[in-house]
């Protein structure tokens, strides 16, 4: 660390002699062999409400891109780079999250590593918070987060070398679909198709025909509803895809049942698997959580920030802390879980993991059964004042935010479109069975073949 001048914090040291970060409460002037740099107003958050990061997947790639370049350009060779942000905490917290994103993935440090170089002199970042309208009483930090990157590339989730920035900046939006992929060839969640495809009340709706060319391009086979009907089912049904609906609230928690069938249906289909309720966010990213916390022994905290940084806005209010209450019992079922597929491939120990199986239907947070509250009526998201719930507010305002520069029909593109780079299944012990499961579905790409939509050939390295 270092005094960079007057009306300066210390600046932390990233590379030695090479990158740098600072905070700064008055504009940099140049030097000869200083060259400062800020983000703060091109990488910018796009909220819904009180919330204010993380920064996407997109933004994480650009960032690296950007890192990567300057520090091999010639004429900066000499130089040492200090990256700046401002006196805007939101911002602060943001070019933070970048920096310490950048140190995981390319200098090898650990998270913890990487938050210490963060916390220079009397330096503090304040919490990541839900998009939720409102107060809020669950927060995830900078540590959360660089936590779950480095669990996403040790499990494959995350691999930029394969990473299409293009597709991933086209579809997130809403006019285009607003989809993302939590998982490679594993979830995607995305908002819910409606009967026909038109602008409604502020927000973009798309039929399920718009999605059905760009599922099959990538694999595709099940199909998750979690809020009420909006369309006929048969609409992909018919298409070849399998379709369960799983009904809870909008902005609720689901049942134990919930949690469970969809663990069943998710870990005995093959391919790929869509998942939506209204926006696609606090209900799809709830369920999606589970899978994960129960298959990859993430924490509550670092599921959720993989989960926003894929897809911000994700996981809403009182789901967060329903991730936590469910933490040590999908972590216990995710144990067992793996037990009986190493018993199944040894051939040895069933009886005695069928047993243990048996057991957890019955498992709970201290040990008891969980009491659920009785199930709403079935598809009935009407719990609103004059029948507008969270997931509508949310959808619109993420259609008006964005950008409404593209005007090609979205199944025009999504016809159009390829079947993007994708990285290995994760390899974590015991999970072989899922592994398989999710590759036999690997010989039906070469059919879904179709012309490549513009792709960034910039390769991090």
């Amino acid at each position: 660390m270092s005094r960079e001048g007057s009306g300066t914090r210390l600046v932390a040291e990233v590379i030695k002699d090479r990158l740098c970060f600072a905070i700064l409460y008055s504009r940099p002037k140049s030097a000869s062999n200083l060259h400062y740099f800020c983000i703060d107003n091109e990488l910018e958050y796009e909220n819904f409400y009180a919330d204010f990061g993380p920064l996407n997947l997109a933004m994480v790639y650009r960032y690296c891109c950007k890192i990567n370049k300057k520090l091999k350009s010639i004429t900066m060779i000499r130089k040492k780079i200090i990256h700046f942000t401002g006196s805007d905490q939101r911002k602060q917290a943001n070019a933070a999250f970048l920096v310490g994103c950048y140190m995981v993935i390319y200098l090898g440090r650990t998270p913890e590593e990487a938050y210490r170089v963060l916390m220079f002199g009397d330096t503090s970042y304040i919490p990541f918070r839900d998009a939720a309208y409102g107060s809020c009483n669950f927060y995830i930090t900078l540590l959360d987060c660089f936590h779950a990157v480095k669990k996403a590339m040790q499990y494959g989730f995350l691999n930029f070398n394969s990473f299409n920035l293009d597709e991933y900046e086209y579809y997130e939006k809403a006019e285009n679909g607003d989809l993302n992929w939590i998982i490679p060839d594993r979830f995607i969640a995305f908002c819910g198709p409606h009967t026909r495809t038109r602008l409604e009340s502020g927000y973009h709706q798309h039929s399920p025909e718009a999605y059905i060319p760009y599922f099959k391009n990538h694999s595709v086979t099940t199909i998750i509803r979690l809020n009420k009907r909006m369309y006929d089912a048969k609409r992909f049904t018919d298409a070849g895809f399998d379709h369960h609906d799983l009904f809870f609230a909008d902005g609720s928690t689901p049942t134990d049942a919930i949690v469970k069938e969809f663990l069943d249906i998710c870990e005995n289909a093959e391919g790929a698997i869509a998942v939506h309720c209204k926006a696609g966010l606090g209900r799809t990213g709830t369920l999606i959580a589970c899978y994960i916390m129960k298959h990859y022994r993430m924490s509550a905290a670092e599921t959720i920030a993989w989960i926003r940084i894929c897809r911000p806005g994700s996981v809403i209010g009182p789901q967060q802390q329903f991730l936590v209450m469910k933490e040590a019992s999908l972590w216990l079922e995710g144990d067992y879980f793996r037990q009986k597929l190493r018993g199944q491939e040894n051939g040895k120990h069933r009886a005695a993991i069928s047993k243990l199986l048996l057991s957890v239907d019955d498992i709970s947070i201290n040990g008891v059964k969980n009491q659920d509250k009785q199930e709403p009526e079935p598809y009935s998201d009407d719990d609103e004042i004059n029948g507008v719930t969270q997931g509508d507010r949310l959808r619109a305002l993420k259609s008006r935010r964005q950008s409404k520069a593209n005007t090609i029909p979205l199944t025009v593109i999504l016809q159009s479109s390829v079947q993007s780079c994708k990285t290995s299944e994760p390899n974590i012990s015991g999970s072989a069975g899922i592994t398989k499961r999710t590759t036999r579905s690997a010989s039906r790409k070469s059919s879904f073949k179709s012309p490549s939509i513009s792709r960034t050939k910039t390769v991090l390295r």
